[in-house]
Parts: C-alpha cells; structure tokens; sequence
C-alpha cells in the first residue's frame, strides 16, 4: 500500500525557546488564483451592499477581539518574541481603535463630494466625485506587527467594497491564523476575504499574476522595488511601506528626562524591530552629556529574557536572520570607532536574544547610521545647531518617521517640517501608527502611498467624477462644431472677458462672447 504524503505546513517556532507552537497549511500559487477568482466573484454584490451593512459585520471583528484580548496577546508574543504588554500596546489595542474608527467613518469617507465649478464660463458643469472600490486587493503584511498592520489594511478594503486576499509573514503564521480567525467572526459573504500562506519569495508575484486590482505590500526596499517592477507589466497600483530609519532630535531645551525615556520605548521596544522605531539620535553639543546621563540607567535596567510573568521589557527577536544583521552593524561600528556607552544583560541560552545597546562615537560613514538595523540598538550624536540636525536627520535614503524633542513646540514643528519624513511627532515617537485617524507612510524609499486616515482609506478606492450640465434645455457646447470665424471670435472674446486685463478689453470680449452665448440652445 503506497505511504500517504503528508500535506505542506508552515510550522511555527517560538523565538525565545525554539519549540513548535503550531502548524499552518502552505498553500500554492494555484490556490491564491482560485482565491482571487472567488473574490472577484463576490466583490460586486460585497460593494453593492450598504455601507452601514458592511460596517455591522466588521464590528463583529473588534467585538470578537476584544473577548479574545489576551489570547491574542499571548499568541503575538509567543509567535513574534515580544513581550505581552507590547503585543496589547502596540497591537490589539490599535487594531480596536482602528477597527471602530474606521467602522464609524466608513460612510463619510465613501460619501460623494461635490466640486466647485472651475469658473463663470463653466459654471453650468456641476461634477460630483465618487470613490469606487478597485476590486479584489491583496495584502502582504511582515512579521514585526503581524496582527496590528494588516488588520488595518484589511478592514479598510473590506469597508471600502473590496474583497480582500491576505498573505500574512511566514515567520508569524500562527498570528496569521489567529487573524483569520477574527475576520472568521465577521460572519462575511463566502469569498469576501481569504486567507493564504505562501513562502515570501514567491507570494508578491503570484499575487499580480493572479490580477489583483491593488497590492499593498509592507516589507524590504528590495523586495518592494521588485514588486513595483513587476507590477508595472500590467500597470498594477502597488502601496508600498518599506521601512525606516528614522532619527530623533533632541534641542538644548529639551525635557531631557522625558527625551530619554522616549527614546529608550520608540527604540527598544518590539527589540528594536519597529520601522517607525527611533535608530538614531542627534542632540545639541551643550546638552548631549546631560541627556546620555539620564538614557544611561534607563537602558541598563531593561531586562531582557522570556515573558513568563510580565517582569520583562524586551522579549526575544523574531528571527536569527535578523540577529545576524544587528550584529553586523554593530561590529562593523565598533571596528570603525564606536563606542558601546551603554547596555542592558541579556539572557544565555538559545533563545533570540539580544541586548539593548547604545553606541556613541558613530558617524555617518557607518551603516548603523544610514541603514535601517532594525534591532535593539541606537546610535547617539551631538550636533552643533539644528542645520547641522536636519542635515543629518536627512542623511538617509529612508524617510519613513522622525522626532523633534523640545518645550518650544512651534519651534520643533517648523525644525520637523524640515525632516524629509512621512511622519513627524513632537515630544514622543513610535505611536502615529496607533492613530486610525492619522497617515501612515514615508518619504523617498520608505515607500509609496499611505495607510489609516482618511488618506489610507482613499487607497482602497479609485476616484470617478461624474460631470452633468445643469442648465435646461442646452442643446450643445459653445465650442461644438460648425465652426466659423465667428465662433473664434466669440471663444477669443471670452478668454479675454473673464481673464484679460484692462476694464475695456474685458467689457469688449464679454461683448463678443455674448454673440454666440445663443448657439448653445439651438440644434
């Protein structure tokens, strides 16, 4: 009797102790197109349906969420490594507040708006906009935030009319599946949203080989110009996040304590693996001492080991792949002048561990300072005046968040202006992501287009305009044919009656506009 093979599996590893949490199905290219084909079958009566109806069954998401809170913390921290109050913070809070906000704006964001006329002489052309779902969009969501940044993006397209087909990170499938889970509650038309578990390296591609209308993809620079690439075969509208490297100013009249606590949150917390996550400081000369006083102890505090109680700070980095980068950049550091200047204990053992790290002596000939590491560890630099801090802040072809910390906050908001950032906070950093009602997304190659707000929710849409004539019994336009010389005259006329300069060149021209003005009633 010929042995039965067993099925393809994802199996899902903890990062701090190795061991199997669980198992999902891989499924294959051929199963995503049947997904889209299922989708694109569902979506016209999905997007037919009332928003309000749409919006009934989301609601059911957040309420499930909310009844699971802590077995979803529980399931991102073991899966992804960071700890459970990072998971509720930084996730399944977010995704409530999202989910509501977006469930009660759905309408207003889809309304139809009225634009004004262009000027007097089209002043009968009323147009009116609509947004119009694009379809069937795809999702591929990274293993950082697993839960928090596709639950956003899904519950948009969801509410905007489309059908969604979410590829979540291989490395966190078992938040994945707990994702698909929550949208399970939402008791959706068959078809509506579907889940599939592809290997990262192939899943961008068969997604547009598959015809989505619109791909939001959140990962690599690499990866994204790829799949930019690749989409433009078939001109396929792509959304792209694709991380950051983003640096915080601290100006000599800073709350130094409060500057140092927030970057101690915005750069260690998720293990530094945050793209909207402080990387790189830059302080005044005349306070620099003062603030690495106040970040030295705070740092070497944090403790660092597996959430078995809640007596941690930092949990275990998701993948060793990741590890090895931190490591390098810190090396590479070190061998060119770095100082480590301050550090926190970090556990043995085979868990994915690594310390919290600040380093001083950095440049900007040092990667650490101009890629993005993603890990625990920051680099700090005293700088002379805010030129020389812009300067630097904007040393980087990423652009995705940045920070100015001072008690004058016109001043930081006119010195955050000048940061070439999607994202600007004052006084705090890493939390715009948490706000539903705020744009998430960068500058240069940290991506294109945006997510959450109203900016986010237009994405999911393409705009129509409708144009009617509202003036009765118009027969055609000025500017019809027959033509003659007298229509010339009289088109010539109007251009200089409504934009001419000079009061009797425009009375004039007002005058020969008039002459035709009745050819617009007749046959």
């Amino acid at each position: 009797m010929a042995a039965i093979e067993a099925a393809p599996e994802t199996v899902s590893l903890s990062p701090a102790t190795g061991a199997i949490i669980g198992v999902s199905a891989l499924n294959t290219a051929l199963d995503l197109t049947r997904a889209v084909a299922r989708a694109r079958e569902a979506q016209p009566a999905w997007a037919e349906a009332r928003v309000d109806l749409r919006a009934d069954h989301l609601r059911r998401v957040t309420d499930f969420i909310v009844e699971h809170a802590e077995d979803l913390a529980a399931v991102i921290s073991v899966d992804n490594g960071k700890t459970r109050v990072d998971a509720l913070a930084t996730e399944v809070l977010p995704a409530v507040m999202a989910g509501r906000y977006y469930a009660q704006k759905a309408r207003s964001f889809l309304r139809p708006r009225r634009l004004g006329a262009g000027g007097l002489l089209l002043a009968n052309k009323r147009s009116r906009l609509w947004r119009v779902p694009y379809g069937v969009i795809g999702i591929i969501s990274p293993w950082n935030y697993p839960f928090a940044i596709p639950f956003s993006e899904v519950v948009m397209g969801l509410l905007a009319g489309n059908a969604v087909v979410l590829k979540t990170a291989t490395e966190t499938q078992a938040v994945g599946r707990f994702l698909e889970k929550c949208f399970s509650s939402a008791e959706l038309p068959a078809g509506v949203f579907s889940y599939v578990n592809l290997p990262g390296r192939v899943a961008g591609e068969a997604m547009l080989e598959a015809e989505v209308d619109k791909l939001f993809f959140t990962g690599s620079v690499a990866v994204g110009k790829k799949l930019m690439a690749k989409a433009a075969e078939t001109l396929t509208p792509v959304s792209l996040e694709l991380g950051g490297n983003d640096a915080m100013i601290v100006l000599e009249d800073a709350d130094l304590a409060r500057a140092a606590a927030g970057a101690l949150w915005a750069g260690f917390s998720n293990c530094g693996q945050s793209c909207g996550g402080v990387e790189r400081i830059y302080v005044w000369r005349e306070v620099y001492d003062a603030f690495l006083a106040e970040l030295k102890p705070r740092v070497e505090r944090l403790r660092v080991g597996p959430d078995e109680n809640f007596d941690v700070d930092l949990g275990a980095m998701t993948t060793s792949r990741q590890m090895e980068t931190v490591r390098r950049h810190i090396d590479e550091a070190l061998t060119q002048g770095a100082k480590i200047f301050a550090q926190s204990a970090a556990p043995g053992g085979d868990g994915n561990f690594l310390p919290a790290t600040v380093l001083t002596g950095v440049t900007h000939d040092m990667a650490i300072m101009r890629e993005e590491t993603f890990g625990p560890v920051i680099g700090v630099m005293a700088v002379a005046d805010e030129d020389e801090a812009v300067a630097l802040a904007n040393d980087s072809p990423l652009g995705l968040t940045g920070s100015v910390w001072s008690r004058d906050r016109r001043r930081a908001e006119a010195v955050g202006r000048r940061i070439r950032a999607g994202a600007i906070t004052i006084n705090d950093h890493l939390m715009s992501h948490g706000l539903p009602a705020t744009p998430w997304g960068g500058f240069k190659e940290s991506g294109l287009g945006r997510t959450h707000g109203a900016l986010g929710f237009d994405e999911m849409t393409e705009p129509q305009v409708i144009v009617h004539d509202a003036l009765p019994g118009v027969k055609k336009n000025l500017w019809w044919h027959p033509y003659s010389k007298r229509v010339y005259q009289g088109l010539l006329g109007a251009l200089q009656g409504f934009y001419g300069h000079g009061l009797g060149r425009r009375l004039g021209g007002l005058l020969r506009a008039a002459r035709i003005m009745g050819r617009i009633f007749r046959k």
